[in-house]
């Protein structure tokens, strides 16, 4: 046991590490990252499947395919998991890597625009082309 300096009070090493672990987020954002990854291997399998089945019908094959409700939903699925991950991904980065704290807070809030305003962007114009598209 040892006295803390500015305190005078003694603690154990265990009472002394207890104030230093996680900020209570880490495991939720860790799940997060696995279940998106999960996830992404099948979204992205059928999503390099899909556009290799598309290569062949051109711009009406790919109109067409995209107006089938649950070609849509699958795509939207990938854009939407795919740009999460991206954003949880980033964060960690930005954290673990980025010292200055003003610095790391820019990084973060421009990860969060970028990757929830092109999450937005690409659903406005999935659902666009698949609501106004032929379809079966």
């Amino acid at each position: 046991m040892s006295a803390n300096p500015k305190t005078g009070v003694y603690r154990t090493p265990l009472g002394r590490a207890r104030g230093l672990g996680s900020a209570k987020s880490g495991v939720g954002r860790f799940i997060g990252e696995r279940v998106t990854a999960v996830a992404l291997l099948f979204l992205v399998t059928w999503g390099v499947w899909s556009a290799l089945t598309l290569a062949r019908g051109g711009f009406d094959g790919a109109i067409h395919w995209l107006g089938s409700p649950v070609n849509a939903v699958l795509l939207l699925l990938l854009a939407i998991v795919g740009f999460y991950h991206m954003q949880i991904g980033m964060t960690v980065i930005i954290e673990d890597y980025i010292g200055k704290p003003v610095t790391k807070a820019l990084l973060l809030i421009a990860n969060a625009f970028v990757c929830w305003g092109a999450m937005a962007l690409t659903v406005v114009c999935i659902l666009k082309i698949a609501l106004m598209g032929g379809g079966s």
